[in-house]
């Protein structure tokens, strides 16, 4: 069964969201996992493009590309970035920084759900938990 995560920012931090899922990323990909990055709307998607390629200065890189629906190049990269469904080749985590719960979220081992200090953003996130408490997902929460 799939395995849900809550990271949750602080209330007025200044770090955000984009930052967070870099950090998980790297952790991810790390311990040998596919990651699909569930980023709704290209601008979103633009700024995690951007922050992947810089956000640790030195530290080496993860490879990523945007995923647009079509399978891309070969080799694929260890980070597909998109607002859809995800190819096969990438259900070992899930980072989801829609408002939503994925529709195809169940087919990863797990999921990384990302709670901004935004007020609207958090009372979303409690029905993205209640969804998942509900339906007996395995929840874990971390307060950052």
């Amino acid at each position: 069964m799939t395995r849900i995560d809550f990271y949750i920012l602080p209330e007025g931090s200044t770090e955000n969201s984009v930052l967070t899922a870099c950090k998980l990323c790297e952790k991810a990909t790390g311990a040998g996992m596919k990651v699909y990055v569930n980023a709704p709307g290209a601008s979103l998607a633009d700024e995690l493009d951007g922050a992947l390629w810089s956000f640790q200065q030195g530290a080496g890189f993860i490879s990523h590309e945007r995923y647009l629906g079509r399978p891309p190049e070969e080799p694929l990269p260890a980070v597909l970035i998109g607002d859809g469904e995800p190819p096969e080749t990438h259900h070992g985590a899930l980072i989801n920084l829609s408002l939503e719960v994925p529709g195809y979220f169940s087919r990863f081992d797990r999921v990384l759900e990302l709670v901004s200090g935004n007020p609207e953003a958090r009372a979303k996130s409690r029905e993205r938990y209640k969804f998942y408490r509900d339906r007996g997902y395995e929840l874990k929460t971390h307060n950052l």
